[in-house]
């Protein structure tokens, strides 16, 4: 739940936008702080901060681009990194899929857990792929920033932010077990 102003400026976190945001905006920006992080040497909702020379970034992209291939392909308590990463960016597809396309699937959501290993390459095309969902999702949600909010939208905008939040936290769990 977003803190008080109060509250976040107590915290040292950066004072909120003098404009009104939008509820798209403002999700936009939790999300945005799950993937790629804190902005450096400001503070954050919810992850550790990213210090103002941009180290300390522990969003979703910044924790994959710290893994090399075979650290991510290797089998912790029955999963790997790599597949969190391809079913995170699937997830991320089917919202757009979902919201932009009207496409109600079915959705093979076991198989988006694959590759369970990946090769250098396939390891930089899983990150690429990731990037390109999440790049996608903004692109397609920020034409709703301006209008009022629709339930559908946020509602799977929101799904977003807690996906991709789960799935940083079993990746920060599972890089424990292979450092």
């Amino acid at each position: 739940m977003p803190r008080s102003v109060q509250d976040r400026t107590l915290a040292g976190m950066s004072e909120p936008t003098p404009t009104p945001q939008s509820a798209v905006s403002g999700i936009l920006d939790i999300l945005r702080e799950a993937v790629e992080g804190g902005h450096p040497g400001q503070g954050t909702a919810f992850l550790d901060g990213t210090k103002a020379d941009g180290s300390g970034n522990h969003g979703l992209l910044a924790t994959l681009d710290g893994l090399s291939a075979a650290q991510a392909s290797q089998e912790v308590l029955g999963s790997t990194v790599a597949a969190h990463a391809a079913h995170t960016a699937f997830h991320l597809e089917v919202i757009i899929r979902w919201e932009r396309d009207g496409d109600r699937g079915p959705f093979d959501w076991t198989g988006s857990f694959q590759p369970v290993q990946v090769d250098d390459a396939a390891w930089d095309a899983a990150r690429a792929r990731l990037r390109a969902a999440y790049d996608a999702l903004l692109t397609f949600a920020r034409t709703f920033e301006d209008r009022p909010a629709d339930g559908e939208l946020t509602g799977g905008l929101t799904g977003a932010v807690a996906h991709v939040a789960y799935h940083l936290g079993a990746i920060r769990q599972l890089i424990k077990g292979v450092q």
